[in-house]
Formats: C-alpha cells, sequence, structure tokens
C-alpha cells in the first residue's frame, strides 16, 4: 500500500469521525513532513543562547486591570495513564483533598473576587475527558461567565509504523486514536470558535497551561506587562539546572534572531552533548504561555487554520499497555515550538515556584506533603526555605507507580518532608500516620514493611 492511500484513508477517517477540516490540514501536512523525512533539526552551530531576559520580579505591581482582558485556558486532554488510571489526571486528589481541577477553580474564583474581573476559565478536554470533567463542573455554576467552559481537541488516526495507513484494532477502536499534541491547542481554539468568542467578548490574551501544573497560576503582572508592550507570544521560561538537562530549552536562530525552542529529538547526534549545556542554554520551557489572541487569530486565519509546529514522531505500540500490539506511529506537536511563529515573541523568567508539573506519583508524594501549602485563595507554593531546594523522592516503580498501590502504601497520607532531602525507596514500605523524614533516607525491604505511625526517619 502506497503512503499516498494511507493518508487518503487517515483523512477519511477523520472527516467520518466529525473532526475539523483545520486539524485534517494539519494533521495532513504533519503526514507530508514525515514521508519527506523533514525532523526539523536545530544544529548548535545555527543557534546562540537567549540572552538576558526579563524576570518576573522586576515587573512593577499592577492593579490587576489588565486581568479583565485575560482567559485562562487549561489544557485538560490528558488521562492518568501513566499512574494506571483511565479517568481525566486533573480530577486527581491533588492537595488537601482536592483535584487539580478543583484547586485550579478554586483560584480562578478567587482572582475574580480579589480583582473584581471576569477572568474566564476555558478547558481543552480530549474526547476521553470531557464526560467526566463536565460532570465535575455541574457543581460549580459560579464558573459561569457566558462563554463555553470547555473545547475539544482534535484526534488522529494512529498510523501503521510500516504502510503509515491508519491501524485497526477492532478489539477498542478507540486505541485506533490519538491526541495530536498539546500544540493543538491553537488550531483547536480557531476550530472550535472559542477565539472569536473571547474576541467578541472584549478578552485579548489568553495564559495557556497544563492542568497538572498548579504553580502555573494568571499573574497581573504578567497580563500587564503584555498589554504595556504589546508582546504577541510570551512563554515561561526557568534558569535550568542539571535536572533540566533533557529538556526542551530557548536559543536564537543566528539567521533571524528569532526565538525557538529545541526539544532532544530536534538536535542532531553531534550536538547532543552541547544540548545539555545548561549553562549555556539558561533558559528552559516551562509551556506556561500566555497568547495575544488577535495576532493568534490572524497568522491562523492567513494559514488556513494550520500553524506548522515542528514534527515529534512518536513511535507506539497501538496499545500503550501491550508491547506485542502493532506498531504504530503518533504524529505530534508542542504548543511551546510556537514561539518560532511570532515575531516579536518574547520569554520571562520565572522562580521555580511556577513550574511544579505532576507527572509521576513520586511528584504527587511531594505536592501532598508538608513541604507545600495551600492557601485560602487556592495558592498552591512549596515553604519559602524549600522553595529553591524541593526534596527528591524516588519510590520504587514495581509498588507505587500505580497510583492505587501508591494509595495503599500512604493510607494516612503523606509523611512529613519538610525536613528531607531525599526519600528513596526499594521494596514494598506502607507508610503509617505521622511519619517524619529527615535529611537523606534510603529505605532497601526485602519483604513488605510497614513504618509505625509517628516513626522518625533519618541517615
Amino acid at each position: 500500500m502506497s503512503s499516498e492511500n494511507g493518508l487518503e484513508q487517515a483523512e477519511a477517517k477523520m472527516r467520518d469521525a466529525g473532526q475539523p477540516e483545520e486539524a485534517i490540514r494539519a494533521f495532513a501536512n504533519a503526514y507530508r513532513r514525515l514521508e519527506s523525512g523533514d525532523e526539523a533539526m536545530l544544529p548548535s552551530a545555527d543557534l546562540e543562547p537567549a540572552g538576558d531576559v526579563p524576570t518576573l520580579d522586576e515587573l512593577p505591581e499592577s492593579g490587576g486591570h489588565a486581568l479583565d482582558r485575560v482567559a485562562v485556558v487549561k489544557l485538560n486532554g490528558g488521562l492518568a495513564t501513566s499512574m494506571g488510571l483511565r479517568s481525566p489526571k486533573s480530577l486527581v486528589q491533588a492537595k488537601d483533598g482536592r483535584s487539580f481541577l478543583n484547586i485550579i477553580i478554586g483560584n480562578t474564583l478567587a482572582l475574580r473576587a480579589r480583582y473584581g474581573v471576569r477572568l474566564p476559565l476555558v478547558l481543552m478536554n480530549s474526547q476521553a475527558t470531557r464526560a467526566d470533567t463536565l460532570e465535575a463542573l455541574d457543581s460549580h455554576p459560579d464558573l459561569d461567565t457566558g462563554l463555553p467552559v470547555h473545547f475539544l481537541q482534535s484526534m488522529e488516526p494512529k498510523l501503521e509504523a510500516e504502510s503509515l495507513a491508519p491501524v485497526s484494532w477492532p478489539s477498542d477502536p478507540s486505541l485506533e486514536w490519538c491526541p495530536p499534541g498539546h500544540g493543538d491547542v491553537y488550531g483547536s481554539l480557531r476550530s472550535s470558535g472559542m477565539i472569536d468568542a473571547l474576541l467578541e467578548d472584549g478578552f485579548r490574551f489568553a495564559m495557556i497551561s497544563n492542568a497538572d501544573n498548579l504553580g502555573a497560576m494568571v499573574d497581573a503582572r504578567i497580563a500587564s506587562h503584555l498589554e504595556r508592550g504589546d508582546i504577541p507570544f510570551l512563554m515561561e521560561v526557568v534558569e535550568g539546572t542539571e535536572a533540566d538537562r533533557k529538556g526542551g530549552h530557548i536559543a536564537r536562530r543566528r539567521a533571524d534572531g528569532q526565538l525557538v525552542l529545541r526539544e532532544t529529538a530536534q538536535t542532531p547526534d553531534e550536538d547532543q552533548d552541547s544540548f545539555r549545556d545548561y549553562r549555556r542554554w539558561r533558559y528552559y520551557n516551562t509551556n506556561s504561555l500566555w497568547v495575544d489572541l488577535r495576532v493568534l487569530k490572524d497568522t491562523l486565519d492567513r494559514s488556513d487554520g494550520v500553524l506548522e509546529l515542528p514534527l515529534i514522531i512518536n513511535r507506539k505500540t497501538v496499545d500503550p499497555r501491550d508491547s506485542s500490539s502493532p506498531p504504530v506511529i503518533q504524529l505530534e506537536s508542542a504548543m511551546g515550538a510556537a514561539i518560532g511563529s511570532f515575531t516579536g515573541a518574547q520569554l520571562l523568567c520565572v522562580p521555580r515556584t511556577r513550574f511544579v508539573p505532576v507527572k509521576t506519583t513520586d511528584d504527587l508524594l511531594v505536592l501532598r506533603s508538608d513541604v507545600y501549602t495551600l492557601s485560602d485563595e487556592f495558592v498552591v507554593a512549596p515553604l519559602p526555605e524549600r522553595a529553591d531546594n524541593l526534596p527528591y523522592v524516588e519510590l520504587d516503580s514495581k509498588y507505587y507507580k500505580l497510583l492505587d498501590d501508591f494509595e495503599q502504601r500512604f493510607p494516612a497520607g503523606a509523611p512529613s518532608l519538610r525536613d528531607a532531602e531525599r526519600l528513596v525507596v526499594h521494596g514494598d514500605v506502607t507508610f503509617g500516620e505521622g511519619v517524619r523524614v529527615r535529611g537523606a533516607v534510603e529505605l532497601e525491604v526485602d519483604e513488605p514493611t510497614r513504618i509505625d505511625a509517628g516513626t522518625t526517619l533519618a541517615p
């Protein structure tokens, strides 16, 4: 079967599933780049460091008036599959018995009350998260601003690795589909009508971030900064550390001075050592972005709804939980890569407290512990003395990777980590109530073990 037939079949499959024409065009664009071998490489020789970047602390205080022209967009399409669940990750308990979504809602309502602004909260759902999330939103009628509370990201066929035809998996047809990465947010904002709805209601900017990063809260100083500088696109970045070496960093193209995001997959083999030099490539993407909706609309209108972003080729099996199922290719893009599409895009260096994504149960344990606090305005923040040195946690993946197993081993909640440097667990350990960890602790057991309530663990 030729790959051209594969593209025709994929386009027909997307139309049959009711996908927007913009999404089909974006998929076809990515498919043709896959065929041509386009890997969007960014050699170090073509780049230079971003240079000095303003910091959030340097921005003047704001009365909050600019927030009345800001909408909050949260990416909510993810299931907690990496933790063994098939439900929205945002509905997982995050802190003090509240889910990620409840904390996001609480903070949005608190900011509305403090500044007297509308501040709509809009979720980008996937087909997989839509129903459960909308049910959860039913208990928050006070969120209503007259605008839609969500829009759907598109979906595209997984491709057979060899033929590049859409894969067939009759035992579970839902596994024949995948999201096109969070770079899809721009096209989906347009195809859903959300951009037009926001602009017509007087909103100029959107802050876009992941629902699992509770540090990504709207800040009036940033909104005023965008308005003052007429900034079309702003990415929040953090200064790199050794832990960020595999993450995406920002650089400038020597040819035209344009800011670009470089990921590992865009780095030639001979430049991998350079890529990991976090002192040279100083600023790293947080996936918290601010965009001028007028500029985004004009940019998308000029390109027929397709924002061509660097292609990410994700190789998996059709059933990600079954390594013996057929190999497939998923065509994806990253939303941060859009920085290369906006002339005049800027960076803002923010504290690490604004970048606390929860990707694993290790991260979740730190968030649930007493290292973090949850304020009356639903601001999640580390203790001031721990802001720059969060404890390192590594739990045995055999016993703690899946959320149900994790919960069973912390039945009374997280241990105290405020005085901990490290907690590494090898084996099956259950923690009683009020356990405290001090310093660097490493536990290794050969059989199931319980730490008694009130125990202090120390080196």
